[in-house]
């Protein structure tokens, strides 16, 4: 969130691209991400604080939603600004960050690739009793999830994210309706307060919901999207706010749910995505069995939207990966060579690319049958926390330096809000950490 008025002293170029004007037919790559970064786990996470809490700590949940915004903001504008990959400004930064990319991407996809299908296939074995058991639902869906993304290009891949997050979104803004919400309790929440006992809820809320690996693909998918220069800085920034408005959207929604539902009556949910199945249990008993039903719709497009988010946006990140990985071999940067792949859209078709597919969806499958091994949940657990921290420091060391052009570096308040964030993640990451099991 560079301001508008900062320097421009030595930025600009004779050859600078004339700005665009943003236009809301073109929103997309943010709706990507949004719909991505939003899973089953981040809507339990989001209805337990409601229910443990009622409408007290909205006002976290709104910070969180600007904190998103600075972060995938900062990783749009490195894309555009630089016309370079930010895995590529990650490499600019010592090889410590290719070593640290390299271990996370291959653990993180393995242990996600079970998860992520798991979460898929629970609403379908909800709403489909007894035809197929969890296993085969969740394998179904890895499978589907591999075969749309590997025949499909962005521009289908787009229309049908839209699609599902616009079933998320009347989903979930009517259940929170249907449940009655106390409009005066809930403007009261934006009022920052810490009861007794919240902090780490509060943290969770703030850092949680909508913040994965996926804020990093932003930038790939504006790239994809066909933006590849800084004429489409205005275009990207709405785009974003779009998609943090409508995540802040479903997060308040969620909280209501949890605050009129389950907090009045005191109802306790399971912690992660079977959380959402015990809610359409609980939907049924209080609104019968059409409600039930179409929120379990809603769940399964939730969970589906972060399958092919991250079968898409990770193995586009991968194929980068790989492709600066040959590049330093034959000892060239690559860096206009990997843009115009990006333009035409040919990383996707990609070897690599079509590679990380395959790991996301069939190693993964092993951990359906098998309690996945101590070890490597330490190691999961390890990676993933740094991974938040470390993408909002690199890029206040990145948009902040020479790497950038003067024009499109941070501003007060982008330094500001990345900082901040930065040090939030750091105390998660410290608390995720410490509550693994060593």
């Amino acid at each position: 969130m560079a301001t508008e008025d900062s320097t421009h002293s030595g930025a600009a170029t004779p050859a600078a691209p004339p700005v665009r004007k943003a236009s809301w037919k073109l929103v997309g790559p943010g709706i990507v991400v949004a719909a991505t970064g939003v899973g089953a786990g981040d809507l339990v996470a989001t209805l337990i604080a409601g229910s443990k809490f009622g409408y007290t700590l909205m006002w976290a949940a709104v910070i969180g939603c600007v904190v998103k915004i600075a972060l995938a903001e900062a990783t749009g504008r490195w894309h555009l600004a630089t016309g370079r990959t930010i895995f590529d400004g990650w490499r600019s930064l010592g090889s410590w960050t290719t070593v640290y990319f390299a271990i996370y991407v291959v653990v993180w996809g393995f242990v996600y690739g079970g998860t992520a299908m798991s979460s898929s296939g629970l609403p379908l074995d909800a709403l489909f009793p007894g035809v197929l058991d969890l296993k085969a639902w969740a394998i179904i869906t890895g499978l589907v999830g591999l075969v749309f993304v590997w025949f499909n290009r962005y521009a289908v891949f787009e229309k049908v994210m839209t699609v599902l997050i616009g079933v998320m979104f009347v989903v979930v803004v009517y259940v929170a309706v249907r449940v009655s919400p106390d409009v005066g309790a809930s403007f009261a929440g934006l009022l920052p307060v810490l009861p007794d006992g919240s902090l780490l809820y509060t943290l969770g809320l703030i850092g949680g919901v909508g913040g994965t690996i996926t804020m990093a693909a932003y930038g790939y998918w504006v790239n994809a999207k066909g933006w590849s220069d800084s004429s489409w800085m205005k275009m990207m920034r709405l785009d974003n706010r779009v998609a943090y408005v409508t995540t802040g959207i479903f997060v308040v929604a969620m909280l209501i749910v949890g605050a009129e539902l389950l907090h009045a009556s005191q109802v306790a949910i399971a912690e992660g995505d079977k959380g959402l199945a015990d809610l359409g249990k609980v939907l049924e008993d209080r609104f019968g069995g059409f409600t039930a039903k179409l929120f379990l719709i809603g769940f399964f497009a939730t969970s589906f939207t972060s399958l092919i988010g991250v079968w898409h946006g990770v193995s586009l990140m991968f194929a980068d990966f790989v492709e600066r990985l040959r590049a330093a071999r034959k000892g060239s940067g690559g860096d206009d060579e990997a843009v115009v792949a990006v333009a035409r859209g040919s990383r996707e078709r990609s070897v690599p690319f079509r590679a990380y597919l395959l790991w996301l969806t069939f190693p993964p499958m092993t951990l359906l049958w098998l309690e996945q091994p101590f070890g490597l949940v330490v190691a999961y657990g390890v990676l993933g926390a740094f991974f938040m921290p470390f993408l909002a420091l690199t890029l206040i060391w990145l948009l902040n330096s020479s790497r950038t052009p003067q024009e499109w570096r941070n501003g007060i308040l982008s330094n500001v809000m990345l900082f901040l964030s930065g040090m939030l993640f750091i105390v998660l990451c410290v608390q995720q950490v410490r509550e693994l099991p060593w």
